[in-house]
């Protein structure tokens, strides 16, 4: 009988263990989003096993760096890169038909100020980012895990906060939006003790919709219903 290494046994049970803030669900690919996907991978993919990354390579330049934390569909990281060309968008989605969505739209509207990760966000974020290197992070809806028993899953947590508030630049800014009110009165109660932070709202909670986070149809939709959404902004300090 062979023997289990104890210190691998140990990291194996710690990876189970694991707790993911996404679940991952099966989707059906489009022909356009395989089509994005076979075109635009080997263009604007890049992988986690490449491990820490020279941006400024990566992207032929050096500019205002933001790092999208699960961009979904990809509508807004598209709007966002193209009333920005001289900046830089790194986006991560761990769902294909997304991934898939937002190459597609980069391949036709003919961008290369973005590139895509498909995989863990906050892995490619402690494994791939080098330390004070991105001018902001953001994370647009996140699942905000309504029951009880589920908080332990959301994304937002004290651990969170400071991996962030490391690969951020002095003065850079983490930027959230929810359309949970309780979520983002969460979201408050973790990042107004975060070490390291300025929350950005007068009032001390949160900003007004900021002009550059573009609206998308399911907040336009809400708005009709009377819907809220709720923007927070937190700075980089020190």
């Amino acid at each position: 009988m062979t023997e289990q290494n104890p210190a691998a046994e140990a990291q194996q049970t710690e990876h189970r263990r694991t707790i993911k803030s996404f679940v991952m669900r099966a989707g059906r690919m489009t022909e356009g989003q395989q089509r994005g996907l076979e075109q635009g991978w080997p263009k604007f993919g890049l992988e986690i096993e490449n491990g820490l990354r020279d941006f400024d390579e990566v992207f032929g330049r050096s500019a205002p760096r933001t790092f999208e934390i699960g961009f979904g569909m990809g509508h807004s990281t598209l709007e966002m890169a193209a009333a920005a060309p001289d900046q830089d968008f790194i986006g991560v989605e761990v769902h294909k038909p997304g991934v898939g969505a937002l190459l597609s739209g980069l391949v036709s509207q003919k961008l290369n100020n973005v590139r895509v990760y498909s995989c863990d966000a906050l892995e490619v974020l402690r494994d791939c980012v080098a330390d004070a290197s991105l001018d902001r992070v953001l994370l647009f809806f996140p699942d905000p895990w309504h029951k009880s028993r589920h908080h332990k899953r959301r994304i937002v947590q004290p651990a969170f906060a400071e991996l962030v508030r490391s690969k951020l630049k002095i003065g850079g800014v983490l930027h959230m939006a929810t359309d949970w009110e309780p979520y983002a009165e969460y979201m408050l109660e973790v990042m107004n003790v975060a070490p390291g932070y300025r929350n950005l709202a007068e009032d001390g909670r949160c900003v007004p919709r900021p002009a550059e986070r573009p609206i998308t149809k399911f907040e336009r939709r809400g708005e009709r219903l009377g819907h809220g959404v709720w923007d927070l902004k937190f700075q980089r300090i020190d």
